[in-house]
């Protein structure tokens, strides 16, 4: 009579888990390898364009002042565009631009942004849009060094490089610049940093400064900052 004999295969612990485990490393790997190039062909971009003249100015909103030093600047640099991202009333900015006999044609007002970072968020994509290597940013003391700071890590992850320009107000500041503030501006836009090379979002309400229909706002009425002397 004859035994049946069952064999018994051994299972080593813990050899299901080491394929995706294996899987997780190489992939772990390749995405380090490609944030590595990534860097790489970055930092070499800013190093080219930090030589090159300065092909757009931004300017940040939050001051009148920033949008009368930028007028007085481009009519000594008309043929650079200039972005002004959720500025002064659109009225407002028309007004200084023809007080200052500046040309209205290169300008453009972004008005989608409602903080600082948001200035960043829909303004990269368009100056993208225009080829942009080396920007002029204008800003004031009240929002340094996180206006610098994100400038830096948000425009310079597209090997845009920026220089500053920073304007004097006057008056007490509407902004209190926290530390826990600029902390958490940090961290959400070295986050982006990586993001946005994928997302680019679009802004809606861009309007070039010509097609400002001031008939209208006349009609309607406006109110300008006191600073900007513009008697509204």
């Amino acid at each position: 009579m004859r035994r049946k004999f069952t064999k018994n295969l051994s299972i080593k612990p813990g050899s299901k888990c080491r394929k995706p485990l294996q899987l997780l490393q190489k992939s772990a790997w390749v995405l380090c390898l490609l944030l590595a190039s990534w860097l790489i062909v970055t930092t070499i971009n800013l190093v080219v364009a930090s030589s090159q003249p300065v092909d757009a100015f931004f300017v940040l909103g939050g001051s009148i002042r920033r949008e009368i030093y930028i007028a007085q600047t481009a009519k000594e640099n008309p043929q650079i565009p200039i972005l002004i991202s959720q500025g002064s009333p659109d009225p407002c900015i028309w007004l200084i631009f023809q007080r200052e006999a500046t040309d209205l044609q290169n300008v453009w007002l972004e008005k989608c942004a409602n903080s600082t970072f948001g200035n960043f968020y829909y303004g990269i994509p368009i100056l993208r849009r225009w080829g942009v290597h080396k920007v002029k940013l204008i800003t004031s003391p009240t929002h340094l060094p996180r206006a610098q700071w994100m400038a830096q890590i948000l425009l310079g992850s597209h090997g845009i490089w920026v220089e500053f320009d920073i304007v004097q107000e006057t008056g007490i500041p509407g902004n209190y610049e926290s530390a826990l503030k600029t902390a958490l501006d940090i961290i959400r836009s070295l986050l982006w940093a990586v993001v946005s090379q994928i997302i680019q979002p679009s802004c809606t309400n861009v309007t070039k400064l010509t097609d400002v229909n001031m008939p209208a706002w006349e009609s309607r009425g406006f109110k300008c900052e006191r600073q900007g002397g513009l008697g509204r």
